[in-house]
């Protein structure tokens, strides 16, 4: 079992006394003004939740976009805070970029390009060659940031996400006795879909510069690979999943991420849980005696509209749920510059106010839709208070939410009604799971999870949260690093 205990050790072990650097677009600590004073908040991604313990065991630099409102207030003249800052382990450089920076490598390339690229969803690509020269350029940003933290010492690099697809190559020109690793967070298209990018072989070879690339699942790897051997003149050995360019060899591999399993139970599990479930119960309205819920960003990849839909048809098919169930959806605004972002947020909204008005009754509304982010701690009341959680993304590199929501369930109870197009399909096979673009199949899933009796219930719910509690965070960190760190130092 891979705890953050055993995590630490086994990076204390293998990095000795070579730097360790995680490179991310998001930084684990965002400095921002309240009322007259600056506080310090840690999003509490699976990311920051894997790596921010081992950075603080083992000390190293942690490299990201400065993008908190008070972030340039705090840093030093080098750009660097020392984190975290009730008892500083590591270091965080901030990267500064300008607005029209954000909005061509962030806005543009990596979400208008990359992003629907990269999830099958019907949402057609936006290709601008000013977008693409502004990704380069960032990358190339980083590239130096990170060299200058390096200088001309040996390390290791965990680089996260789709974010950097060119960094490794500007780095490893720059930085050549380093060994890198890139973690992809999102999922990787048959070859077919890829070879629609215009700048594809630039692409590629900045990720072949790895030493090691890494994906959620096997079938993600697999189309890269395949991905490659249609682009790009390279020897490929698909027993040892590797590819070699020029001599110089990537090793590609599938490491599924996951959720601080043992965190979240416990925190669910408390007087201060069950207090948040009654609050949120009372401030939502919560009074049928069936509650969904489905926690999700505002991002057409999700399968939002199609999940009110699936519902729309359950109280049609199934009139006895009427007034008997409600369904909450938190919907977080996302990239609200983008206006396909806009859309679906339009979408949802105006597909709310049809549903609840067709079945709603009296006080009754079938759908309750809160457009706002909400704490850790309520979701995990949220999770509890569900008697089914539905998540029908319709492309998926992992999603977490659904291991989220298993690991809430101390009481091994709830249904977990799964898109069969996200990474956790492949390991929550005892959650129901639907294709999202039916939407019969998915109201006769709600029907099914509802009715479920209790002992199979609690049989299900109990082999997911053991696949979970197994394949959690730090076993994802842990077999990513432990592989980074076989790799030998190239002298230069």
């Amino acid at each position: 079992m891979w705890t953050p205990a055993r995590l630490q050790e086994v990076v204390k072990t293998k990095l000795a006394d070579r730097l360790f650097v995680v490179v991310s677009n998001r930084e684990p600590y965002i400095h921002r003004y309240a009322e007259e004073t600056v506080v310090c908040d840690s999003p509490r991604s699976g990311l920051v939740v894997a790596l921010d313990p081992v950075m603080q065991s083992c000390g190293g630099v942690w490299v990201a976009h400065g993008s908190g409102p008070a972030d340039r207030d705090v840093v030093d003249s080098a750009d660097h805070i020392e984190v975290p800052p009730e008892d500083p382990k590591y270091t965080l450089r901030r990267v500064w970029l300008s607005k029209e920076e954000e909005d061509g490598y962030y806005y543009g390339c990596s979400n208008e390009a990359l992003w629907p690229l990269c999830h099958i969803a019907y949402t057609r690509p936006k290709f601008d060659e000013s977008d693409w020269e502004m990704y380069r350029k960032v990358n190339e940003k980083f590239a130096a940031a990170i060299a200058d933290e390096i200088g001309d010492r040996s390390a290791f690099v965990f680089i996260q996400d789709y974010h950097y697809a060119l960094l490794p190559r500007f780095l490893k020109e720059r930085c050549p006795n380093v060994v890198t690793a890139h973690f992809w967070h999102i999922p990787w298209p048959n070859a077919e879909a890829f070879r629609i990018f215009p700048w594809k072989e630039e692409l590629l070879q900045g990720m072949l510069y790895n030493d090691l690339l890494g994906f959620h699942i096997l079938y993600h790897c697999q189309n890269f690979l395949e991905t490659v051997d249609r682009t790009m003149e390279c020897l490929i050995d698909r027993e040892q999943s590797t590819v070699t360019v020029g001599g110089k060899s990537t090793l590609v591999r599938p490491f599924p991420i996951s959720v601080d399993f043992e965190g979240i139970s416990q925190a669910a599990d408390t007087p201060e849980c069950a207090a948040e479930m009654k609050r949120l119960r009372k401030h939502f309205g919560l009074k049928t005696e069936f509650i969904g819920v489905g926690v999700d960003r505002l991002d057409y990849t999700k399968g939002i509209p199609e999940r009110l839909m699936a519902i729309d048809r359950f109280l049609e098919k199934y009139p006895a749920y009427r007034k008997r169930f409600t369904f909450l959806q938190i919907a977080v605004p996302s990239r609200t510059h983008i206006d396909t972002y806009k859309e679906i947020d339009q979408r949802v909204f105006e597909l709310t106010e049809e549903i609840n008005w067709k079945h709603g009754e009296g006080a009754w509304r079938p759908i309750v839709l809160e457009r706002q982010s909400h704490p850790p701690h309520a979701l995990r009341a949220l999770y509890r208070l569900a008697n089914v959680c539905v998540v029908t993304s319709l492309h998926d590199g992992m999603n977490l939410v659904a291991k989220e929501f298993v690991a809430a369930r101390t009481d091994e109870d709830g249904v977990l009604v799964l898109s069969q197009f996200t990474g956790a399909s492949r390991e929550l096979t005892d959650a129901i799971l639907v294709n999202p673009f039916a939407v019969d199949q998915m109201a006769s899933a709600l029907a099914e999870a509802l009715a479920m009796p209790e002992p199979d219930r609690k049989k299900r719910m109990a082999k997911l949260r053991d696949q979970v509690r197994f394949n959690n965070i730090y076993r994802w960190a842990g077999k990513a690093l432990s592989t980074l760190f076989r790799f030998e130092f190239v002298e230069a």
